[in-house]
């Protein structure tokens, strides 16, 4: 008999990163890297835990953006040439380490990773979605959506239309996709507000995830702090990060995915070859990339890249059952020590980005997948569970009002409004009154409700909050800043042809095969609440 719970929460999400204008943009390689670094790995981990009859249970958010471009036909078909590249340079690599027993070793392993995730993407006919979705529907797995276009609610607050809009337009598109209306969402960057469950009630969610000190910090205090949720005066439920079990994971110092057996990611064969024989594997214009094949270890800490050891995947999956058994030892421990405290059984919610397992973390889904099995068969404290069935079981919560929160450096709004970003949001706010005005009105043909629309696409896809977090970290800005442009550039144009009557039809279809996300969106979402 289990004396509390534990709910693994895995956050999907990319920025809408779609170009069918350019034959190349490097940027789209974040969808192609997930996907064979992080999503179909995870799908192998759950079809194996339903192979050995693991009743696993899991809860995973899915982005609007996340979710449109695993659906897209031309960014399907362009994973297919990213992954028929990587097989070939693969073999290429088998032929040309034949003499070096560990480098051949290696390029076999990943010749061989690489057509298992050939087999899951034609499996599946190169539709992920149905493939995650088999998952939701026996109830193992518990799909939840975010915003529209992850945008930063307490920065748009002001604005409670356009708020509305992400909510709104996101359970909508969750709806057209999964055929069914979302229980919960992960609120983009964990980043509440007072008022926002509001919202979210009116919109049929249950439940949203939170930063643990929104929950701590919540009015009046929680009786157990985040080890239950709390439900909102509105009755939506509040879920709080737990700061123990996800330190142990993510953290720089201490986190599991910093042992030594692990593997380097920062080291790649892109780097590391000589440039003729990986120049047909890098960008168009001859600049060296990462590849994705990588064949060292950590090794140690401080040791510089050119010191690093030889990968073997053998020992590195040893390391991950281990760290996954003293995960699990060290939740037992806290169930007990909570259940002996509360004389209920306590909820610990562990929540994390899902590209951090597999993509970051290459040996992420080994991780969790004997984190499920030991947690099936290995003990009994806790049970697995994602956050829908938790609250079918456990209706009765405490009362009480959220505080203003983020999981972004200390805590609040600091790293999606600073030196580096503020510039955005007065052309946001801007671009939002005008979607507004545009609202109130009623087209008179085909062409202007199609612009109407189309201008909403651009404001929430300016929006997103990967921008401005881009922007913060120092890293592809000026890709960054293209796209905040591009779309206040597209937005405020359309706006002014609008005004006049007088849309451009040829420009406007151009942009809408650009921007083709949320194909059934109706702009009357911007209109007041």
């Amino acid at each position: 008999m289990s004396i509390g719970y534990l709910a693994l929460v895995l956050h999907a999400h990319l920025p809408f990163v779609r170009h069918p204008e350019s034959d190349y943009v490097l940027e789209e390689e974040w969808l192609y890297e997930a996907i064979t670094e992080t999503y179909i790995p995870l799908l192998q981990v759950f079809e194996g835990l339903k192979r050995d009859g693991v009743d696993f249970k899991i809860t995973m958010s899915m982005t609007p953006p996340l979710v449109s471009m695993l659906l897209d036909p031309l960014l399907q078909q362009r994973y297919d040439e990213h992954l028929a590249q990587l097989e070939e340079l693969a073999e290429m690599e088998i032929d040309r380490n034949a003499h070096n027993g560990h480098l051949k070793y290696l390029a076999e392993y990943y010749a061989k990773e690489f057509n298992q995730v050939r087999q899951v993407w034609e499996k599946y006919d190169r539709n992920l979605i149905k493939a995650f979705n088999q998952f939701a529907e026996s109830n193992n797995l518990e799909i939840i959506t975010c915003g529209a276009t992850h945008g930063y609610f307490p920065l748009m607050k002001m604005y409670p239309q356009a708020v509305w809009a992400q909510i709104k337009v996101a359970c909508e598109h969750y709806e057209d996709t999964f055929g069914r209306a979302p229980k919960g969402i992960w609120l983009p960057e964990c980043a509440y507000y007072e008022g926002v469950e509001r919202m979210l009630a009116d919109a049929g969610l249950r439940y949203f995830l939170t930063d643990g000190h929104g929950i701590l910090y919540a009015r009046p205090r929680p009786r157990f702090g985040t080890y239950a949720p709390i439900f909102t005066p509105t009755g939506v439920a509040a879920f709080g990060r737990d700061h123990e079990s996800s330190q142990q994971v993510w953290s720089s110092e201490v986190g599991y995915p910093g042992a030594s057996e692990y593997r380097e990611f920062y080291r790649d064969l892109g780097w590391d070859a000589e440039y003729e024989y990986i120049k047909p594997y890098v960008m168009p214009n001859g600049q060296r990339k990462n590849v994705g094949i990588k064949y060292h270890k950590i090794t140690g800490k401080g040791l510089g890249l050119g010191d690093k050891q030889l990968y073997d995947p053998y020992w590195a999956r040893e390391k991950a059952a281990e760290n996954a058994g003293n995960f699990a030892y060290n939740r037992e421990r806290q169930v007990e020590h909570l259940y002996g405290m509360m004389q209920r059984k306590p909820i610990i919610v562990s929540p994390y980005d899902a590209e951090l397992f597999g993509h970051w973390w290459y040996e992420g889904p080994w991780f969790i997948d004997y984190l499920f099995r030991k947690a099936w068969f290995d003990q009994g404290t806790f049970e697995m569970t994602h956050l829908a069935d938790y609250l079918q079981g456990n209706q009765t919560q405490q009362v009480s009002n959220p505080s203003q929160s983020s999981w972004g450096y200390k805590g609040f709004h600091e790293y999606w409004l600073n030196e580096t970003n503020a510039w955005i949001y007065p052309h946001l706010h801007k671009a939002t009154e005008r979607m507004i005005e545009l609202a109130k009105n009623e087209p008179e043909d085909e062409l202007g409700w199609r612009s109407l629309n189309q201008a909403a696409r651009e404001l929430l896809l300016a929006q997103s909050s990967d921008w401005a977090f881009i922007m913060r970290t120092g890293t592809m800005v000026p890709y960054a800043v293209r796209r905040t442009r591009s779309h206040l550039m597209r937005f405020h144009k359309l706006y002014e042809e609008i005004k006049q009557g007088k849309v451009d039809a040829g420009w406007l279809e151009k942009v809408e095969a650009i921007d083709n996300i949320f194909p059934n969106i109706n702009y009357r979402v911007y209109r007041p609440l």
